[in-house]
C-alpha cells in the first residue's frame, strides 16, 4: 500500500477498514515533507509534532466508533495565510515573520472539528501578491513537472504539496487566481467556491472585496468533500453570506444529461496556445459525450477585467498595507512594494467606479446565467511559463480567464485536462452560477470518471 497513491476519498476509505491508521498516514507525508521541502519549498512551517498528535487522537476517537468528518485522520496543508491556533502566519512576508496566531481561521477550525490533521503553512506569494510563487524571503516554488517553469501563484505551495503528494488537500484563496492558475499549472484540482461560501475570517486579507478561500486536492471529488466541511456562514465575517450550503457530494454521480453549457468562443479564444485550446476542446468533446448539451451564446459584454480588477485589488490591498508601508517599507520585496505604490496613483472616483462596475457585472452574470448551467473554458491562456517571464505578461495570460469570476464572485473551478508536448499539465475551468457549485463539481467529477489527467503524478 503506497499512500502516494491515495486521493483523499481514498485515504477516507483506507482508515475506515483500518487498513491504514493515521498516524501512519502523517508519517508518511511528513516524512515526503522532510525530503522534498528543501528543494520545493512547499512548505514555509512544518507541523510535525502537532500533526502527530492530531493523527494519534484522530486514531483513538476512531477506534471507539468516532467518525466525525470524510477529513478525520486526514494530513492536509494550510496556506500561510491562514491562521492556524500556535503557529505563525507570515503570509509569504518578512512583515508577519512573528506573527503568532492566537485562534483558528474560521474554515481551519472547521477543519480541526472535523478531525482533519494539519502537516503545516505553505508558501506564497508575499501577501498573496502574484501569480509566481516566487518568494524572496521563503524561496522560490518550482514548478514539479518542470523546476524551470513557476508552479502558478499564488496558492502555489498548496498546489505544488498536493500535487507532489506531500498531503491529500490544502486551503488555498483566490483574488484574482490563486487556486484555480496554481491547479492548472500544477495538474491537481481546485475550486474557488462563490464569494461569501467560505468565511475568511482569520484569513490576511488582499482584497477584501475579491478574496475567496477554497479547497485543492486531486480530485473534483475530493474537494466536493473539503466544501462541505468549509462552506457554511459565519456572522462574525462581514463577506460571509448566510445561504444554505447543500452536500456538494450528493449529485456527483448524477448525469450530465440536460446541462447545457458554453464553450470558448470570442473572448476565451484569444491569444490561447494552441495546444492548450486542443486540450480544451478536446475535454468539450468529453462532457457532450456524457450528455451534456453545448449551445451557443455570445459572452457578457463586459469591460476589461483585468484592469477592473486591478483597480479594486491595488486599491484595497493599500488600504491595508497603510500602516506597514508608514513603518517598515523596506521590509516589502521590491515587486510588492512595487504594486502597492501603483495603488498610490488610483482615484477615489476610479475605485468608486470599479465598484459600481463591479456590481453591474455581477447582475448581467445573473442574467446570463439564466438558460446556461456552465460555462467551460481554459484556465489559462499558457501552461506554466518559465522562471524570469515579464511578470506583466505572465499576469495577464494567467488571469485572463480567472479574474473575471473573482470581480464578480461566480463559482469557478480548474481541473487537469491534458498535456502540452513539453509535459506541463493543462487545466480546464468550469464555471457555474452562484451558488451553483454543486454543477460545477458534478460535471468536474463526471469528466474525471471519464478522463486520466488527474492521475498522472510528476517524477519528483
Amino acid at each position: 500500500m503506497n499512500p502516494a497513491t491515495f486521493t483523499l476519498s481514498a485515504a477516507r476509505d483506507a482508515l475506515a477498514r483500518r487498513a491504514i491508521s493515521s498516524l501512519e498516514l502523517a508519517d508518511f507525508f511528513l516524512e515526503r515533507i522532510a525530503h522534498h521541502n528543501p528543494q520545493s519549498h512547499a512548505f514555509i512551517t512544518i507541523t510535525a509534532e502537532s500533526a502527530r498528535e492530531q493523527a494519534q487522537r484522530a486514531d483513538a476517537e476512531m477506534a471507539r466508533g468516532i467518525s466525525r468528518s470524510a477529513q478525520h485522520g486526514i494530513p492536509l496543508a494550510l496556506k500561510d495565510i491562514f491562521d492556524q491556533r500556535g503557529v505563525v502566519t507570515t503570509a509569504g512576508s518578512k512583515i508577519l515573520r512573528e506573527n503568532l496566531a492566537a485562534q483558528d481561521a474560521e474554515a481551519v477550525a472547521r477543519l480541526r472539528n472535523a478531525g482533519a490533521v494539519f502537516l503545516g503553512k505553505t508558501n506564497m506569494n508575499e501577501f498573496a501578491f502574484g501569480v509566481t510563487n516566487q518568494n524572496p524571503h521563503y524561496g522560490d516554488v518550482p514548478n514539479p513537472w518542470d523546476q524551470t517553469r513557476v508552479p502558478g501563484g499564488s496558492s502555489g505551495g498548496s498546489a505544488v504539496a498536493v500535487s507532489a503528494r506531500l498531503c491529500l488537500g490544502a486551503l488555498g484563496t483566490d483574488t484574482g487566481g490563486s487556486i484555480r492558475i496554481p491547479s492548472a499549472l500544477c495538474g491537481v484540482t481546485g475550486i474557488k467556491p462563490t464569494y461569501g461560501r467560505v468565511s475568511l475570517r482569520g484569513v490576511v486579507p488582499l482584497s477584501w472585496s475579491n478574496d475567496h478561500a477554497g479547497p485543492i486536492a486531486q480530485t473534483a471529488q475530493d474537494c466536493a468533500l473539503l466544501l462541505n466541511t468549509l462552506a457554511g456562514y459565519d456572522a462574525q465575517d462581514p463577506a460571509s453570506v448566510n445561504v444554505s450550503a447543500p452536500d456538494f457530494t450528493r449529485a456527483l454521480n448524477d448525469s450530465l444529461r440536460g446541462l447545457r453549457f458554453v464553450a470558448p468562443k470570442g473572448y476565451f479564444e484569444e491569444k490561447v496556445d494552441a495546444q492548450v485550446l486542443d486540450a480544451v476542446k478536446q475535454a468539450v468533446g468529453v462532457l457532450e459525450e456524457l450528455g451534456a448539451a453545448r449551445v451557443a451564446k455570445t459572452f457578457v459584454a463586459a469591460p476589461d477585467m483585468f484592469q477592473l480588477n486591478r483597480v479594486i485589488l491595488r486599491s484595497e490591498a493599500l488600504a491595508y498595507h497603510r500602516n506597514y508601508l508608514a513603518t517598515q517599507p523596506e521590509a516589502y520585496s521590491p515587486d510588492v512594494l512595487r504594486r502597492l505604490h501603483e495603488g498610490e496613483s488610483i482615484t477615489t472616483a476610479e475605485y468608486a467606479l470599479a465598484r459600481r462596475t463591479q456590481v453591474e457585472l455581477v447582475r448581467a452574470f445573473e442574467v446570463w446565467f439564466e438558460d446556461i448551467d456552465l460555462l467551460v473554458i481554459p484556465t489559462t491562456r499558457t501552461a506554466a511559463p518559465r522562471v524570469g517571464t515579464d511578470p506583466l505578461e505572465m499576469a495577464q495570460h494567467l488571469t485572463a480567464f480567472t479574474a473575471p469570476f473573482n470581480v464578480t464572485g461566480f463559482p469557478a473551478i480548474s481541473l487537469p485536462c491534458g498535456f502540452t508536448r513539453e509535459g506541463l499539465p493543462i487545466g480546464l475551468q468550469i464555471v457555474g452560477a452562484r451558488w451553483r457549485e454543486d454543477l460545477i463539481l458534478r460535471a468536474a467529477h463526471q469528466y474525471q470518471l471519464a478522463t486520466d489527467w488527474h492521475e498522472r503524478m510528476p517524477g519528483m
